[in-house]
């Protein structure tokens, strides 16, 4: 299998993943004019899956080192198994409340909050777990993303007749922000630490990402299903308005969307083993910046807000900009 063993390459990937992480949220804004976001939801997740199919066939077996898919897959122990279809499950009920909070409140808000808020969750359980790279300087890098998480906060609570939108779209994403925070662990449980030999009954970073995906799917007719049933806003919807309403295109955006994601989840696995997983998950959660500047400047989401709010939103994205500099540099320091 693929394995990257140069910190350079990793920190190249993992921009790619931070790019992946914070831009495929652009087809369900596309998607949601036509379609409520439930429905596009199932085809975010097949798109996830498909995309992990791809790379275990594809990456995931050529090369000398490591096992090839189907052999990793072989001698797995149902431990891990569990581990990594328990982190697609976690991930799934948080990253469809992130959905639910786009919908109401915007990328702007709920990436800075709900995603910045997973970043420095999941860089702690993932540090105190396997603890590489500098601490002082990563935490205090995490330490800059909780201050731009406030000021985005503070920045959205300006918008007119924000009020509702804001407790509701704060709230679903801390709630998204605090579940996400620990979806990574236990997928990174399940791998083995050593990718180029790999630990009897542990997962390739390859394998691993299938099963977690299979999560991420069946975990869809439970998660999903409620939000359809008891939508936040709108009316209920049923399984048949899935196969009415869908268009090829509806479809098509939608599995992108997924895939797009696809890809950074396998990135920030993949390049674990040379940045550590601490890092490699707090580098690919800068998607909060990409995400936050989409919402920004291309939908236009504050558009409407009062003189001095674009002060806010400068300091925060410069605090974030900072806070990743300094994760990225806890590794080499």
């Amino acid at each position: 299998m693929f394995v990257v063993e140069s910190y350079t390459l990793a920190v190249v990937m993992l921009f790619v993943t931070m790019l992946c992480w914070g831009s495929w949220a652009n087809t369900q804004k596309l998607a949601s004019k036509k379609w409520a976001f439930q429905l596009y939801y199932w085809d975010y997740a097949i798109g996830v899956l498909l995309l992990s199919l791809v790379l275990a066939f594809t990456m995931g077996s050529i090369g000398d080192a490591g096992r090839s898919f189907f052999a990793d897959l072989g001698q797995a122990s149902g431990k891990s198994l569990g581990l990594a279809l328990l982190g697609g499950i976690i991930f799934n009920l948080s990253n469809i409340l992130l959905v639910a909070a786009i919908d109401i409140a915007g990328m702007a808000v709920a990436f800075p909050v709900g995603v910045g808020l997973a970043l420095v969750i999941g860089v702690v359980t993932n540090y105190v777990a396997t603890p590489v790279g500098d601490a002082l300087i990563l935490f205090i890098g995490v330490a800059f993303v909780v201050l731009a998480i406030l000021l985005d906060a503070w920045a959205y609570s300006k918008l007119p007749g924000a009020k509702k939108a804001t407790k509701q779209g704060i709230v679903l994403s801390i709630a998204a922000g605090i579940i996400m925070g620990f979806f990574y662990r236990f997928v990174a449980a399940s791998m083995s630490a050593d990718f180029i030999n790999l630990a009897p009954g542990k997962l390739s970073p390859y394998t691993a990402l299938v099963v977690f995906s299979v999560g991420v799917l069946l975990s869809n007719f439970i998660w999903n299903t409620i939000f359809m049933k008891k939508p936040l806003t709108g009316e209920p919807l049923k399984y048949s308005d899935y196969f009415s309403q869908g268009t090829p295109q509806l479809h098509a955006i939608g599995i992108l969307g997924g895939g797009i994601w696809g890809v950074g989840m396998a990135f920030s696995i993949i390049t674990a083993g040379a940045a550590g997983f601490a890092i490699s998950y707090g580098l690919g959660q800068g998607a909060t910046l990409v995400g936050a500047f989409w919402g920004v400047f291309i939908w236009k989401e504050f558009k409407e807000a009062p003189a001095g709010t674009g002060k806010l939103l400068a300091a925060m994205f410069a605090f974030y900009l900072i806070g990743l500099a300094m994760i990225i540099y806890a590794r080499i320091a």
